[in-house]
């Protein structure tokens, strides 16, 4: 057994405890409380760690993100993400990496850039496919926004893609045309549109799979989380998750939430035919899209755009019509599937809660479907009355706080304005009304830092520093619960991990201070040690180990 002591616990159980002493035995916390309780029920050759003032909570849980994307740009891609998120400031500078790229890749093969953001290079737009073309005409080259709901190719590319001038834009899509020839741009708009070149797996084979695998994991180890997400789960993906057999440990626990689309053939086929069951990866809730993303003014809004890039869409728009969401939500319920859907604008909200309502009316057993836990994901515009109706409804969600800190300012500026702006991510409204919520970093597009992403809803900073809505700042036990017991709930998960109780996961990291205590220094707060099922697999701090006497 191993003995934690002499340090502030957060437990994250219903009475927010702070016992004196955690002790596991094995893979699961054996008992909580008094240190000398807890000491006699050791061994002399037992372990112990002085916390030493440091804090122990509960492991890190990604409620949102898609794991191993972080991986992938790591290993294989050309990171184009400019300041704050990156080092990229200019359409020259994305093109110069290109470049380099293309130089070190065999002609034909492809080139693809990720996390370029049009709303924070020096030239606010995408690159064109004449400026692609200039980087290099003999690979196909791809450069995906950082939201992922456009991009730009070169000519090669859409050529290997069919895509060409008389190529019909799909729905909910649309291929990019100069305004006087109608010859493609490049850019092409919406999942329906980008096909397999919006996939997280797109050029990734299973051995590329598993080497991003390994660096994903590692970096998410590294901050605290060891249970992340792939939230948009490709079939594709879904064989390359299968493919390790039942019997090994991948190092860190997944929630798989397979494309919504693929029902109802997943359940009736792929999943009994291939399916393995390796108990560290979790088929969880299926995954739709309501509407695109801000970056874009694609996202779905009530009102319009505080500055209209699009004139045609001066609201955003919608990734399917009412009718279809009823459907999918409709067919997705009753087959006892939770759901998680895309909505980022308040309109797109309204389509999801309206079509969950319309399936609990139609529900033959309302009764066992009341907890479906069914998450509006992202929902950074919703509004009073969406809250309110969520909380009769049993919807939850899941709120992209980061975008408080890498977009805040341009949601003042151009998205949204001063005041619909200073309610993004409103996690304050929906604990004033009820609403369970987590908070995530949508990682590839925002890098996975628990700690820094407490700091985005607790303090509600910009990037230049000023406060984003005073009134929709949480408390930092919110912001911690929110990426631990409630991530865990959020999926069902509550009974085995999310908190410090006996019986649970083994899952605790150590923080080199109490985040409780320093609300205003969150992002510098470091994670000294992580612990996976009893066993430490990252290690950044000198916390000594030493048998107990």
């Amino acid at each position: 057994m191993h003995l934690y002591f002499n340090g502030p616990i957060l437990t994250m159980d219903a009475q927010n405890s702070c016992p004196e002493a955690v002790l596991i035995d094995g893979a699961r916390i054996r008992a909580v409380g008094r240190e000398a309780d807890l000491r006699k029920m050791m061994a002399q050759d037992d372990q112990e760690t002085d916390l030493a003032g440091r804090c122990l909570i509960p492991a890190f849980l990604d409620p949102h993100g898609h794991f191993p994307d972080p991986g992938f740009i790591r290993l294989f891609r050309v990171d184009l993400s400019a300041p704050p998120r990156g080092d990229c400031p200019t359409i020259g500078t994305a093109l110069q990496r290109l470049s380099q790229k293309a130089a070190q890749t065999p002609d034909g093969d492809w080139v693809m850039g990720v996390l370029f953001d049009n709303t924070a290079v020096k030239e606010q737009r995408m690159p064109t496919r004449e400026e692609l073309d200039s980087v290099s005409t003999k690979h196909p080259i791809w450069v995906i926004h950082a939201s992922g709901h456009n991009g730009v190719a070169n000519s090669l590319a859409l050529s290997r893609q069919g895509i060409d001038d008389t190529t019909p834009d799909p729905l909910g899509g649309r291929y990019g045309r100069a305004p006087n020839t109608g010859q493609l741009t490049g850019l092409v708009e919406g999942l329906a549109a980008m096909g397999a070149m919006g996939d997280t797996d797109f050029l990734i084979d299973r051995d590329r799979f598993w080497q991003g695998f390994a660096a994903c994991r590692e970096e998410y180890l590294a901050h605290g989380v060891t249970f992340a997400q792939n939230a948009w789960t490709s079939q594709m993906m879904l064989e390359h998750f299968a493919s390790l057999p039942a019997d090994q440990d991948p190092g860190i626990d997944l929630e798989l939430l397979p494309i919504a689309e693929l029902e109802p053939g997943l359940s009736d086929t792929l999943i009994p035919n291939h399916w393995p069951g390796n108990p560290h990866f979790t088929l969880g809730p299926r995954k739709l899209f309501a509407d695109g993303a801000f970056q874009l003014q694609t996202a779905y809004l009530s009102a319009p755009y505080h500055v209209v890039s699009n004139p045609e869409h001066p609201c955003g728009m919608e990734y399917m019509s009412q009718d279809a969401m009823d459907q999918h939500v409709g067919d997705l319920h009753r087959a006892g599937f939770q759901i998680h859907c895309h909505c980022n604008g308040d309109a797109g909200a309204d389509m999801f809660i309206n079509a969950v309502e319309a399936a609990m009316d139609t529900d033959p057993a309302p009764g066992p479907r009341r907890d479906h836990r069914h998450t509006i994901i992202h929902g950074q515009t919703l509004r009073d009355d969406q809250l309110a109706r969520m909380a009769d409804l049993g919807i939850t969600v899941s709120f992209f706080s980061a975008h408080i800190h890498f977009w805040g300012d341009t949601h003042r500026d151009v998205f949204l304005g001063p005041e619909r702006a200073a309610r993004i991510s409103p996690a304050a409204s929906a604990e004033r009304f009820g609403v369970r919520y987590t908070i995530h970093n949508d990682a590839s597009v925002t890098p996975t830092r628990p700690l820094h992403l407490a700091h985005c809803a607790v303090n509600r900073r910009t990037a230049s520093g000023a406060i984003l809505g005073e009134g929709e700042k949480v408390s930092v036990l919110s912001a911690l619960r929110a990426q631990t017991i409630d991530a865990a709930w959020q999926v069902f998960k509550e009974d085995d991990r999310g908190s410090i109780e006996a019986g649970k996961r083994a899952d605790l990291v150590i923080l080199s201070a109490n985040p409780i205590t320093q609300p205003d220094a969150l992002q510098s707060i470091q994670v000294l040690e992580t612990i996976r099922n009893g066993e430490t697999v990252f290690r950044g701090g000198d916390l000594a180990v030493e048998p107990a006497q």
